[in-house]
C-alpha cells in the first residue's frame, strides 16, 4: 500500500473521501493576478514607481517588462500549479500595437487591447478576471471617482465603463464570467473636514460606472473596501461601510468583495464570509497576507488562510457562490516562486478544509460538546494531509513540494538572470 492509500484509509475512518476531495477541488478556479510578475507596472504608462495609495518593494533581478516576458513567467507559474486557473488582469496590462492602432488612454481602452491576451488564455484554457486601473497615472489628482473635477471624475467614469465593455469581451470570448473589481485608493493624508462629500460623489462615478449596459450573468462588478493606504492614512473614500452597503444597495448588478489585507489587524475575512452570504447570492475574496497593513505579502498556509478556506468550503462556496483571486506583489523574491507559493497554498488551504469532517464536527458543536471538539479539531492537525496533497497534485500533472522550486531556479538562471 502506498503513502496515499494510507492515508486514504485514515481519512475514510473519520468518514473522509479524499478521493472525492480531490476531484472536487479540480473544479474550483482560483484566479492568478498577473501583476505578480511586473511589480504592477503594466505596458500602458511609463512609471518609475506605483502611486495612489500602493507601492511594491524590492528589485528583485528578472522583472518582466514586456507582455511576451510576463505572459512567459505566467505560463512557468501555471504549469507548477495544480487545478483550474483563472488569470486576473488590470487595464493597465492593455497591450497597444500597430493592429490595433497603436496607444490610447485608459478612458478610450477597448476590448481589441486585449486580444492578446485572450488568445494566451484560449491556448491554455484559462477563464480571466478584470480591473479598471484607478492609480499610478497623471490623471490621479490624486482622486479619482470622488474628485471635486468634474473633468478628473468623467475621465475615470469612462476608464470603468471601458472596462466593463471589456470585461463582457473577456466573458463572452472565454465562456466563463469576469468578475471586474472597482477598488481606488481615493481619501486624505489627514483629518478632512468633509467626509460625506467626497463619497456622494463616489456613490454617483460609481452608479454612473454601472450605468453602461452589461449583463450580470457574465460580468460580476464587484467593489473593494479599504482600511487606508500611503497618503490616505486619515480618511478612505470606499472604506468597508461604503463598499458593503453599496453592494447590498445594487445587487442586481454588483457583488461585494473582500481583501483580507483591507480590514483593522484584529478583524478577520473568515469570519465575514458566512456573515455576507447570509444576504448575498455571490462574493468575491482577494486572498492576500498583510503585515500590520495591507502589505501584500505572499500567501502562506497560515492560519488565517486555512480558516478562509474552510469558511467557503463549509459554506458551499466552492460551488460559485465565492470568486477567489489572490492578490500581493512582492519584489523582493523571484517573482515566480511567489506566484507559485502563493497559488499552492491557496489550494493546499482548500483541500485542507475539503477533507475536514465539517459535518462530524458541526454535530458536536450542535450537541454542545465543546470538549470533543476542540480534541477533534485539534488530532486533525497531525493527519497525513502531505500524502493528499502529493496525490493531488500528481493527479494534476503537476511536480509535488520538494521538486518544482528546482524548475524555477533553472529558469532563472537561463531566462531571468539574462533580462536586463
Amino acid at each position: 500500500m502506498n503513502r496515499y492509500e494510507e492515508a486514504k484509509k485514515l481519512y475514510a475512518e473519520l468518514g473522509v473521501d479524499t478521493d472525492a476531495a480531490i476531484k472536487a477541488l479540480k473544479t474550483v478556479p482560483v484566479s492568478l493576478h498577473c501583476w505578480q510578475g511586473d511589480d504592477v507596472r503594466g505596458f500602458d504608462q511609463k512609471v518609475d514607481a506605483l502611486s495612489g495609495g500602493i507601492q511594491t518593494t524590492g528589485n528583485y533581478p528578472g522583472r518582466a517588462g514586456t507582455p511576451e516576458e510576463l505572459m512567459a513567467d505566467l505560463d512557468l507559474a501555471l504549469s507548477l500549479c495544480p487545478g483550474t486557473k483563472k488569470i486576473n488582469l488590470h487595464a493597465c496590462y492593455a497591450i497597444f500595437d500597430e493592429e490595433n492602432g497603436g496607444w490610447v488612454d485608459r478612458d478610450k481602452i477597448e476590448p481589441k487591447h486585449f486580444k492578446k491576451w485572450v488568445d494566451f488564455c484560449k491556448e491554455r484554457g484559462l477563464g480571466a478576471d478584470f480591473n479598471p486601473t484607478f492609480f499610478s497615472h497623471p490623471k490621479c489628482d490624486p482622486l479619482t471617482l470622488s474628485s471635486t473635477n468634474e473633468e478628473t471624475r468623467r475621465f475615470w467614469i469612462e476608464h470603468g465603463r471601458a472596462c466593463i465593455r471589456i470585461s463582457e469581451y473577456l466573458a463572452k470570448e472565454l465562456g466563463q464570467p469576469c468578475i471586474m473589481n472597482i477598488w481606488t485608493g481615493d481619501g486624505f493624508k489627514d483629518i478632512p473636514a468633509d467626509r460625506m462629500g467626497p463619497r456622494i460623489r463616489y456613490k454617483e462615478s460609481i452608479d454612473a460606472i454601472l450605468a453602461e449596459p452589461f449583463d450580470f450573468d457574465l460580468v460580476k462588478p464587484c467593489v473593494e473596501s479599504k482600511v487606508f493606504g500611503i497618503g490616505v492614512e486619515a480618511y478612505t473614500v470606499g472604506s468597508a461601510e461604503f463598499s458593503l452597503s453599496y453592494a447590498a444597495a445594487n445587487k442586481d448588478k454588483c457583488i461585494p468583495l473582500m481583501d483580507n489585507g483591507h480590514y483593522h489587524p484584529t478583524e478577520v475575512v473568515s469570519d465575514k464570509i458566512p456573515a455576507l452570504l447570509a444576504f448575498f447570492d455571490e462574493i468575491a475574496l482577494h486572498v492576500t497576507r498583510g503585515i500590520r497593513w495591507d502589505s501584500d505579502h505572499v500567501v502562506l498556509l497560515d492560519d488565517e488562510t486555512r480558516e478562509i478556506a474552510k469558511e467557503i468550503v463549509r459554506t458551499g462556496g466552492i460551488d460559485g457562490r465565492v470568486k477567489i483571486a489572490l492578490d500581493y506583489f512582492d519584489a523582493s523574491i523571484n517573482r515566480i516562486s511567489a506566484w507559485t507559493v502563493g497559488f499552492r497554498n491557496m489550494q493546499k488551504a482548500l483541500l485542507m478544509a475539503m477533507v475536514t469532517p465539517n459535518n462530524e464536527l458541526t454535530k458536536l458543536q450542535v450537541a454542545g460538546d465543546w470538549t470533543e471538539l476542540m480534541v477533534r479539531q485539534e488530532e486533525l492537525k497531525t493527519l497525513p494531509f502531505g500524502d493528499i496533497w502529493d496525490e493531488y497534485c500528481k493527479e494534476c500533472g503537476v511536480p509535488a513540494d520538494r521538486k518544482w522550486f528546482e524548475i524555477v531556479k533553472d529558469y532563472e538562471k537561463e531566462v531571468l538572470s539574462k533580462r536586463g
